[in-house]
């Protein structure tokens, strides 16, 4: 089951002048400008790379209108462009969704608040604008718990790359961490101790911290122990997971192999990392984790959840998570007495959709 080949590096490919090549002052230029700033004040190459996809749509169709420097663009304008978004069809013919054009609208809602603190604008034509009401999506998959067994027992535990996959799908099903958190373990993120994980600069470079449980745990330290030594090459990246050519894994390579994985337990049920993060947080609502909880597990962190999460120890999160998570070894302990809040569960369902989406 497990795949061949070597990482690849993203190449960019939107450095091709739109507009006036020599007007530092253009809309291209001053996106380029602002991107920089977002550098400087540390935002993720990715973050930068996607908002940048979009502006260069935006300052694509402006200069098919004659459109080249901040200045011209006025309300109007935008709501022009909102109306471009809204009568867009995809190649399949369906429309944009609702979350899609509010994902191209929001960088430029972005760009031109910068625009106008740094006094490049007088004002911001983009300060009142208007974005699509998103509906609230669920899951349009959620595993069962004998789903998801099924999935891990998937993978031939009698080869090196089997223990490795197993390690990682037990890991993504018990922590719920996302694809690129995975990716960034390295060999020292997990306290083998007390059963925890450091997720180092997650989604929005916030590290947090998260049980793991002892069956995942086994799967890991069995990798570690067994196989990680035999995958590295000269050079130890110091990534824990490592491709069987020494590399660590590319966000695609990753999620080709999971998809592989659910498609061979024949559920009947698709998807690939993020399935396994939708299933823990709907299972463990299922079985009486309060949702705020789950939120700091997952990195959903609200200035409210960051309020509650400050307040309780690990070990309490630990010890929700043996006693909520399907995949435990065995009961112990009980829950934390049950919080007064009103239950948000399919709120933060819907919130997974929507981060799935941006993936």
């Amino acid at each position: 089951m497990a795949t061949t080949g070597r990482k690849r590096k993203a190449v960019k490919i939107n450095d091709q002048v739109i507009g006036p090549l020599g007007d530092p002052g253009s809309l291209y230029f001053q996106m380029k400008a602002f991107l920089q700033w977002q550098r400087e004040r540390n935002y993720s190459e990715r973050t930068v790379g996607n908002q940048e996809d979009l502006l260069i749509i935006f300052i694509r169709w402006c200069d098919e209108r004659g459109l080249s420097r901040p200045q011209e663009i006025t309300r109007p304008i935008l709501e022009r462009y909102q109306r471009h978004l809204f009568l867009y069809r995809k190649a399949d013919g369906e429309p944009l969704s609702a979350r899609s054009q509010t994902v191209r609208i929001t960088p430029i809602r972005m760009w031109f608040k910068w625009l106008t603190k740094t006094n490049r604008l007088l004002y911001n034509p983009a300060a009142d604008l208007d974005l699509p009401r998103s509906e609230q999506r669920l899951p349009k998959h959620i595993l069962t718990a004998s789903e998801t067994e099924r999935i891990l027992n998937v993978p031939d535990t009698t080869t090196p790359a089997g223990i490795r996959d197993r390690a990682m799908l037990e890991t993504l099903y018990s922590t719920g961490m996302r694809r690129m958190e995975l990716i960034g373990l390295d060999r020292w993120s997990i306290d083998y101790e007390r059963g925890t994980v450091m997720i180092r600069q997650g989604k929005g470079k916030k590290d947090r911290m998260v049980p793991i449980g002892e069956r995942a745990l086994a799967w890991v330290v069995k990798y570690r122990d067994e196989v990680r030594p035999h995958f590295v090459l000269a050079n130890d990246p110091g990534q824990l997971f490592l491709t069987q050519q020494g590399d660590y894994f590319s966000p695609n390579r990753l999620t080709a192999l999971v998809r592989e994985y659910i498609e061979a337990a024949q559920i009947g049920k698709t998807g690939s990392c993020h399935l396994f993060r939708h299933t823990m947080a709907t299972l463990m609502l299922e079985n009486g984790a309060d949702v705020r909880f789950i939120q700091a597990m997952l990195g959903h962190v609200s200035l409210e959840t960051t309020q509650v999460y400050t307040q309780v120890a690990i070990h309490k999160l630990k010890e929700i998570h043996t006693a909520t998570h399907p995949a435990r070894l065995r009961r112990q302990g009980s829950a934390v007495d049950e919080l007064d809040v009103v239950d948000e569960g399919e709120r933060l369902l819907a919130e997974l959709v929507q981060e799935a989406e941006q993936e």
